[in-house]
């Protein structure tokens, strides 16, 4: 758990022959969001929904700004994790390689939507995108290290 309520957790999963099945996530409805290469969103905030993401296909950044400090948390489909999101918390996404990197994001729902929660907000100030790059490298190290051990 980290500030906010951000939670990121490993999935748990059981090996079924060949195919590996991941524990799913209870959801009040599932979108898939396909975030292009090269891109460098704007902050959203949700208002009456907990977002649960989980990268199906490539690698991302999701970013949260907290206290005028921005976070870069690291996701790869090499890594499974979900990221909870809680209401409230301005967030976005920075995918800095040449693939389509898609998302599963297994939303809870507080309240019925509302269209504000999907308006992008201007970032107060520009993001790190070294930072966001060294997150990415980070984490790639840590996969290459339980992959060799």
């Amino acid at each position: 758990m980290s500030a906010r309520g951000i939670a990121i957790r490993q999935l748990e999963s059981i090996k079924g022959g060949m195919a590996e099945f991941f524990t799913p996530q209870a959801s009040h409805e599932t979108m898939l969001v396909q975030i292009p290469p090269h891109t460098v969103d704007d902050l959203f905030v949700h208002k009456s929904q907990t977002d649960q993401l989980l990268v199906v296909k490539g690698e991302f950044v999701i970013v949260t700004l907290i206290n005028k400090r921005y976070q870069y948390i690291p996701l790869s489909e090499d890594f499974p994790v979900v990221v909870t999101i809680p209401p409230g918390v301005l967030h976005g996404a920075i995918n800095l390689s040449s693939q389509m990197c898609v998302v599963v994001n297994a939303v809870l729902r507080h309240r019925p939507a509302q269209q504000r929660d999907y308006i992008t907000r201007r970032r107060p100030f520009p993001y790190d995108l070294t930072a966001a790059t060294q997150a990415l490298k980070n984490l790639q190290a840590k996969i290459q290290a339980a992959n060799v051990g």
